[in-house]
């Protein structure tokens, strides 16, 4: 009976061992860094007292370059699952004060193994990234086990949600599985992200940078675009990974869940006040969706990336929705490069996890100019027309106020597949706007006229009168109603109860190619 004591409590002893990871010095010097341990963050993360830990006495294999016979506790990740609000969720977190956490062959298989399990469950997959990369001893190994992960993030993309948390360093290969999630995360100051530092940079062109100027929290939330959100501490982010999971279903087979929401009146009578009547005047999109959705229900993805589109997942009666938003107030909502790509993914995101389509329109049309044709507007909008099209989730669409041009087609018209599509009574819809339009049609006339500028005045008004109106195209049924601003929420309403049910195919396929 002793000796079966002594196993127990050669167990606890073996465990209390890699609970500490590098040691008390190490602990000690991950927290002057501002940074929790591996399993403080995953306190953070799950619900209180439900993680349980897998595969805790993996160990590296290598004996090369002095590894042989230096331990490594955990292997310099920890792994498990358990819950948040109330849901299973798996994980991994990796541990800087051992190795570094550096990636090697068995760290890696801790991952893959634990990342099969999310996929065979159908949970949601979450990543606590702290790793200063590749575990150079091991060699290709560690490259190998980049490449288990990549490919599990590719494959199972689409079928549970994948999440990244960067809250440390995060550079050359190891980028690239955070890149194919779903959402990044990221801690101002602490946390960075690139494929070559700052030393090599400098080696190799002569550029010299910071490495929070070249790959820190704010350049990937704002210039990028590599990442979704940022916090100013690690607390703060993790707080909000967990939010983003109450929007999420569980995988691509579930709907998110549906949260009972308070009997209210869904008449919004301030609708009317909130948006300029003059087309060219600019406004916050924002007060439009706050009037729309169920309150503080917003959740703004990349907000400070590609402003110009307003993204993001909110709740409408309780149900999950996700938004595609022109923001006039920047570069009067007009679609160019990085907004065609932020758009895009998100609507591509929503689709795969059956998350209903809401896009309240008010577009000038594509960007113009010299740096966006050579950049790459015509494939990079056609992101647009192409994730729109394909997507099967119901798709609603309403036009606030300018639809021009090719930017009207691919916001979720009529034609590339929208359920329903609404206009406000102020909606202008054309090729192009009255002034534009009437510029070109009469320009003979306009320049014939004894009084050129009162021609064009009456022009415009009369082009306005024929073209810039939701009634030309209510009468060809590109536009389902109109309606007044004050029952929009009303309509989404009916209308994401009546497409609950909706069921659309496309002809078979490997998979479309999508211009990228």
């Amino acid at each position: 009976m002793t000796d079966i004591y002594q196993k127990i409590d050669e167990l606890y002893d073996r465990k209390r061992e890699v609970e500490l990871g590098g040691g008390d010095e190490k602990i000690e010097k991950q927290h002057e860094k501002g940074k929790l341990t591996a399993r403080e963050r995953i306190s953070l993360l799950v619900d209180e007292g439900t993680f349980v830990e897998l595969n805790p006495f993996i160990e590296h294999r290598c004996t090369d370059f002095g590894l042989d016979g230096k331990e490594g506790p955990g292997e310099g990740v920890v792994t498990g699952y358990g819950k948040v609000n109330g849901r299973p969720i798996y994980l991994f977190s990796q541990d800087f004060t051992v190795f570094g956490g550096a990636l090697g062959e068995m760290h890696a298989r801790k991952i893959a193994a634990v990342m099969d399990l999310a996929a065979k469950n159908g949970t949601p997959f979450i990543g606590l990234n702290d790793s200063g990369g590749a575990r150079i001893q091991e060699g290709v190994l560690s490259l190998d086990g980049y490449g288990q992960i990549f490919y599990r993030n590719s494959i199972y993309s689409g079928v549970i949600p994948q999440i990244s948390v960067i809250l440390g360093p995060c550079a050359g290969g190891a980028v690239y599985s955070p890149a194919i999630t779903d959402f990044v995360f990221m801690v101002e100051k602490t946390s960075q992200m690139f494929i070559t530092g700052p030393k090599v940079i400098e080696t190799v062109t002569g550029e010299k940078i910071s490495s929070e100027d070249l790959g820190g929290a704010a350049v990937h939330n704002s210039i990028s675009g590599n990442a979704h959100f940022s916090g100013s501490t690690e607390q703060e982010v993790l707080t909000s990974v967990r939010e983003l999971l109450s929007y999420l279903p569980q995988n691509n087979e579930e709907k998110a869940p549906i949260i009972e929401y308070p009997e209210s009146d869904d008449y919004r009578p301030d609708l009317t006040d909130l948006i300029p009547f003059d087309a060219i005047r600019p406004y916050d999109v924002r007060v439009v969706i706050e009037q729309v959705v169920d309150s503080d229900s917003f959740y703004e993805v990349q907000k400070d990336f590609a402003k110009n589109i307003v993204i993001g997942l909110a709740r409408i009666k309780g149900e999950v929705v996700g938004l595609i938003c022109n923001q006039p107030k920047y570069m009067a909502g007009g679609l160019d490069i990085d907004s065609s790509d932020k758009a895009a993914r998100f609507i591509r995101f929503c689709d795969s996890f059956q998350i209903p389509l809401i896009t309240f329109e008010d577009v000038t049309g594509f960007f113009p100019g010299v740096k966006q044709e050579h950049g790459g507007i015509i494939r990079h909008g056609a992101k647009i027309l192409y994730a729109y099209s394909e997507a099967t989730v119901p798709k609603l669409t309403v036009i606030l106020r300018k639809a021009y041009g090719g930017a009207y087609v691919a916001l979720n018209s009529k034609s590339i597949g929208a359920d329903l599509v609404f206009a406000w009574p102020n909606a202008e819809i054309a090729v192009m706007g009255p002034q534009g339009a009437a510029n070109i049609i009469f320009a003979k006339e306009i320049q014939n006229s004894p009084n050129p500028e009162e021609t064009r005045a009456n022009k415009i008004e009369e082009y306005r009168k024929k073209f810039a109106n939701p009634y030309v195209a209510a009468s060809q049924g590109m536009v389902d109603d109109v309606i007044d601003p004050r029952e929009t929420r009303i309509k989404l309403i009916q209308a994401l109860e009546m497409l609950r049910t909706k069921k659309e195919h496309r002809p078979k396929k490997r998979h479309g190619n999508i211009p990228l």
